[in-house]
């Protein structure tokens, strides 16, 4: 266990690279486990706060594995195969119809993998399902999906509109070819431009590109000038992601081919790391050109609309997840299936979730109890890494102490002025952002962080 598995000190981890792992979300799936035993979702479910929920469905297919890519996900599957995975979530679906019980949805979502990799009917199939099986009315709800540029098509786009899918993202990476290539990620920029002009005759409110930074041979220069033809659609929003090399995927099998003797990100960085110049620089190139800066990764535009939807707090509202690999979040219980990166193992987890019979629907078999720390840590971390940052009376109202007390290493964010406060809140400041990857599993729990690296995660 090196030093880097306990929390220490944040001064201590900021001596090396900021990019030590991403917390999207609290625990890490890497810290699910099977449950002693499995637990009925209806009476988890009747504990819960139901008025204001988020439901996403997950879709582990795409048109090819990108070399960078960590997620749960597998590349051109057989059609029948897929066809089937449309019908099981629909079947799941009508389960958690009768587990909810009364319940109203602020959020929904298609994530991946590639959503626009099914067929526009069985886009259409899904979005039928989420509107007269879970009773979300998309046109009043803010929803989203996730694109690839070469499955995009004004058909599967119509569909995606006429149900009221009103925000598309997609992973661009970068403009540049050669910088493709090193991502194992074949892509012209031509079909970019049509993928874009397509969503943007379809009337998408919002549109998203990804792009990627610390990719081999990457400059400052060579990555402004792929913002800069970002910026050329006008896009609502930008998420600029640092590139990990993680073990499993194809960039991280080339990596170990070469010689490396560690994927970890800490030991990389001894041989220099680039990605907080270049995200230095890309920040202030967005901040310059009107984009507000939301979290170290999420830049909005001026012109972005605003959300009119109900409110959802990720902090204290509950995810249901549909689909292979989907996660849902109650207060104490975070369950999912099992997770892979490898073609093989998630072949295997997407069989399993095919041959489930209904009643499997019912009940959770795999996840992570959380106890009263690891829900004020989510709390906080969740907040902090964010706009507007974390709401010290909210978090006494939940839990009926103060932050600070609970988590006394806080403290150490004001003293290496990470953060800014004002009133209740505490936000991070333009260096507290820049520092997101590291003040997040910094402020991981003891248990979560051994389970971590039994799975061989960082954190």
């Amino acid at each position: 266990m090196n030093s880097f598995e306990q929390p220490g000190s944040l001064a201590q981890r900021m001596r090396h690279t900021p990019y030590q792992a991403y917390s999207y979300s609290y625990p890490h799936k890497a810290a699910y486990r099977a449950l002693p035993q499995a637990a009925p979702l209806a009476p988890l479910w009747a504990q819960q706060d139901r008025s204001a929920l988020f439901a996403y469905i997950h879709i582990p297919f795409c048109e090819m594995r990108c070399g960078f890519c960590n997620l749960f996900a597998m590349a051109r599957p057989d059609a029948a195969l897929v066809e089937r995975y449309v019908q099981q979530v629909l079947v799941q679906m009508r389960v958690m119809d009768s587990v909810l019980g009364e319940r109203r949805f602020a959020r929904f979502a298609l994530g991946g993998g590639t959503p626009t990799y099914l067929s526009a009917a069985q886009l259409d199939a899904l979005l039928c399902g989420a509107r007269d099986r879970l009773g979300i009315d998309l046109h009043a709800t803010p929803a989203g999906i996730e694109a690839s540029p070469e499955t995009i098509t004004a058909e599967r786009l119509a569909v995606c509109r006429a149900h009221g899918i009103d925000r598309i993202s997609v992973g661009v990476q970068s403009f540049a070819a050669g910088e493709m290539r090193a991502l194992a990620r074949p892509q012209q920029n031509a079909t970019v431009r049509q993928a874009i002009a397509l969503i943007r005759a379809a009337g998408f409110p919002t549109l998203n590109l990804d792009l990627i930074y610390g990719i081999a041979g990457q400059t400052v220069s060579s990555l402004l000038a792929s913002i800069d033809s970002a910026l050329a659609f006008e896009p609502e929003e930008i998420y600029l992601y640092p590139l990990y090399v993680r073990e499993q995927t194809g960039l991280g099998k080339v990596a170990r081919r070469q010689g490396a003797q560690t994927l970890a990100p800490i030991m990389l960085a001894r041989d220099g790391d680039s990605r907080l110049d270049l995200y230095t620089a890309a920040r202030d190139h967005l901040r310059a050109r009107g984009y507000t800066q939301v979290s170290m990764r999420m830049f909005r535009a001026p012109h972005a609309p605003q959300d009119a939807g109900p409110a959802y707090c990720c902090q204290s509202d509950g995810m249901v997840g549909l689909g292979a690999g989907a996660r849902s979040y109650t207060s104490g219980l975070h369950y999912s299936s099992e997770y892979a990166v490898g073609r093989v193992e998630t072949m295997d987890i997407i069989e399993r979730y095919l041959a489930l019979e209904p009643v499997r629907f019912a009940q959770a078999e795999h996840g992570y109890l959380l106890g009263q720390e690891d829900q004020q840590r989510r709390f906080v971390i969740q907040s902090l890494l964010t706009e507007p940052g974390l709401d010290r009376d909210a978090y006494s109202a939940r839990f009926g102490t103060a932050c600070e007390d609970d988590l006394p290493q806080l403290a150490e964010l004001r003293a290496l002025e990470l953060v800014t406060q004002q009133g209740a809140l505490m936000r991070l400041n333009e260096h507290g952002y820049a520092y997101a990857d590291t003040i997040g599993p910094w402020l991981a729990s003891n248990t979560v962080r051994a389970l971590m690296a039994e799975s061989g995660q960082a954190c």
